[in-house]
């Protein structure tokens, strides 16, 4: 394997239908992006760090040196994984802005956390020092492997970010990852770390390094996985994806995060060794997933229990999990097959999730997150306590930081490299498969460069035009995204032309010259959404949708009411936009109290009407919890029976 240091981007397969463009080659900004990712850069990052430090987290590493951590570490197993998740974040973000003070304490912390790395190369402050538990001695839930694989990914985004830096951390990882591969080698521990994440992160590392053994061990991880290898627990080893081998499995199942991280280190083991059949079978488990296993915000996992994708069509609005981290996981995944295949739903996919999805998690300000996505809060929110760290799953606005805080880091790192995930190049030309305001200057391999700047207010406006910015003597295409939602009404005009244009990818070749333009048109009209009659949980429920948008009925919009669940849309009357907002036609209803909840008589348990309310303005679901203590719902009631299509009456 050829390694590429110098290219700046999360994901770099050295074959595939598409390429990855440096993040440093697109620029965003302005507009709903460029607000995230400048609250991350100034609130979040200092934020994280600063519970990082309260928590101890940090500290580990110091009392690992001077030989106290038995009796003083704090923090959770995995706690190393989330300083490792910072400096990621931290890479990728002096990657972006080249900030000087990013840089010192970026340094700093790369002190503090190698000068803990043990001579052999094994690095972990829970496991293998006097009074602590032996190395690798618990598999399942140690999280040995997942820290390392953190710390390979922080290690990668400062390689590609600021090749040949003397801080040291590609040393350091590259000395654990070494230790790792002699330790569970073909002739070592013969089993799989409990949660997946170092076997995309081995095969990044052999992507910057050029060091084919840290491909075969990601390799010899994969196929490893699904044989038993780990211990039964109360959740059945479905949990850990160690009941089925990934060849023969047919859907991600299991804890969500863990089967989204497995399945993007087997698409990269198999986009670098050509296994045809192994990417097949990832194709096949995340087109399952998505049909049958996805909410409508492109939210993932459906059971609190074990934070896990339920069966097809299990998911309850109001007992959606739905992890951050596994939204980005989905993304992490998608962002590969769509590498791979070059497919648009993939990046379908994404758009979905990371406007519905990551974008949900961090308040306005960056400073609390959800680690859970509900679709439907039924009763008012507590404010989180902003001096102590919340359980995971059990804030119901917005928390400052967890007892598991993988969600803040992941947020953080997420964010830094998003312009990694905007477009992609081949030898025909460039690919945008995600819309913000920005410019694109790719430098081709002969030194030419290719310059696009891109104007729109999306996703509040659907025309995204985009301008070529530099002059070439031969043909190229470029290509746009037709998102699948633009089913009526997407348009392109190039040239003063306008045509209609289908969801999925429209092209143009030609020798471009400075000043000409693409303009996509695409409908931004509100819409209503149905579910599939097989999700028993919305059946005779509808969703608001406009463009890649989900809304959500908060109840701080309807004072009137108690609750959000008194209400009863009218699906007669389409959603409009007024004055900016998304407004509705809702019924509110009292419902009948009686000694048994359930009736003979269907008029006597339906609910009776009360009052009409014309205009109930609905709030994007990244947006809700922002403003207080509420009461929410994606999915809204039907005010009256839903014909036998799924469609309201007109």
């Amino acid at each position: 394997m050829s390694g590429n240091a110098h290219q700046a981007a999360p994901v770099l397969p050295v074959r595939g239908r598409l390429r990855p463009l440096d993040l440093r080659e697109v620029r965003i900004a302005g507009g709903f992006w460029a607000e995230r990712q400048a609250v991350n850069g100034g609130a979040t990052l200092d934020h994280i760090a600063y519970w990082l430090e309260r928590e101890g987290w940090v500290r580990n590493f110091d009392l690992a040196v001077d030989g106290d951590l038995a009796g003083e570490r704090r923090g959770r197993e995995f706690s190393d994984s989330e300083i490792y998740k910072f400096l990621e974040a931290m890479a990728w973000e002096i990657g972006r802005t080249n900030d000087p003070d990013l840089e010192s304490r970026f340094r700093a912390l790369v002190r503090r956390v190698g000068a803990a790395q043990e001579p052999d190369g094994y690095l972990n402050t829970k496991f293998g020092r006097p009074g602590q538990e032996p190395r690798w001695s618990d598999l399942e839930w140690g999280h040995e492997l997942y820290c390392i694989g953190h710390l390979v990914q922080a290690a990668v985004a400062r390689a590609r970010t600021r090749p040949n830096a003397d801080d040291g951390l590609l040393q350091i990882a590259c000395r654990a990852a070494d230790h790792l591969c002699d330790t569970f080698g073909a002739d070592g521990i013969d089993s799989v770390c409990g949660h997946p994440v170092v076997e995309t992160a081995l095969v990044e590392l052999a992507r910057v390094t050029g060091q084919d053994r840290y491909l075969t061990q990601a390799a010899i991880f994969v196929d490893r996985r699904g044989h038993g290898r780990l211990s039964d627990i109360e959740f059945g080893r479905e949990y850990f994806q160690d009941e089925t081998p990934i060849r023969q499995a047919t859907v991600l199942r299991g804890h969500a995060v863990r089967a989204n991280y497995l399945a993007a280190g087997a698409v990269d083991v198999a986009v670098e060794l050509k296994d045809a059949s192994l990417l097949d079978a990832v194709r096949g488990q995340w087109h399952q997933a998505v049909t049958r296993r996805t909410y409508v915000t492109g939210g993932q996992g459906s059971r609190h229990q074990d934070e896990a994708f339920g069966g097809d069509w299990m998911l309850p609005p109001d007992r959606a999990y739905s992890e951050t981290c596994a939204g980005i996981g989905s993304v992490m995944l998608a962002w590969r097959l769509l590498l791979a295949d070059g497919e648009s739903r993939y990046a379908d996919l994404i758009e979905r999730t990371l406007f519905n999805v990551v974008s949900t998690s961090p308040s306005t300000d960056g400073r609390s997150f959800f680690y859970t996505n509900t679709l439907h809060r039924r009763e008012l929110g507590t404010v989180p306590d902003a001096d102590r760290p919340s359980l995971r799953a059990a804030a119901s606005l917005r928390a400052p930081w967890f007892e598991v805080s993988c969600c803040p880091t992941n947020v953080a790192r997420t964010m830094a490299s998003l312009s990694a995930y905007v477009a992609t190049c081949d030898d025909e030309g460039l690919q945008l498969h995600q819309y913000l305001p920005g410019t694109i200057a790719h430098r081709l391999p002969d030194g030419r460069e290719r310059r696009l700047v891109i104007s729109t207010d999306y996703p509040h406006d659907g025309e995204i035009r985009v301008r070529v910015d530099s002059d070439d003597d031969r043909p190229w295409s470029l290509s746009l995204r037709v998102p699948d939602w633009g089913v009526d009404g997407a348009t392109v005009t190039v040239d003063g032309a306008t045509r209609p244009v289908a969801p999925g990818v429209v092209t143009e070749q030609r020798t471009w010259r400075r000043g000409d333009e693409v303009v996509l048109s695409l409908p931004m009209v509100p819409r209503f959404t149905y579910p599939d009659s097989r999700i028993d949980a919305v059946r005779g429920c509808v969703a608001v949708e406009r463009g890649p948008l989900v809304f959500a009925l908060e109840s701080v919009d309807v004072p009137e009411v108690a609750t959000v669940d008194e209400l009863r849309i009218d699906t007669s009357r389409a959603p409009r936009l007024v004055d900016g907002r998304i407004v509705v036609r809702c019924r509110r209803v009292r419902p009948r109290d009686h000694e048994w909840p359930y009736r003979a008589d269907a008029a006597e348990s339906s609910p009776a009407p009360v009052e009409m309310f014309d205009e109930v303005a609905l709030v994007p679901y990244h947006a809700w919890a922002n403003r207080g203590p509420s009461t929410m719902r994606v999915w809204i009631p039907v005010d009256g029976d839903l014909p036998d299509d799924g469609r309201a009456r007109s």
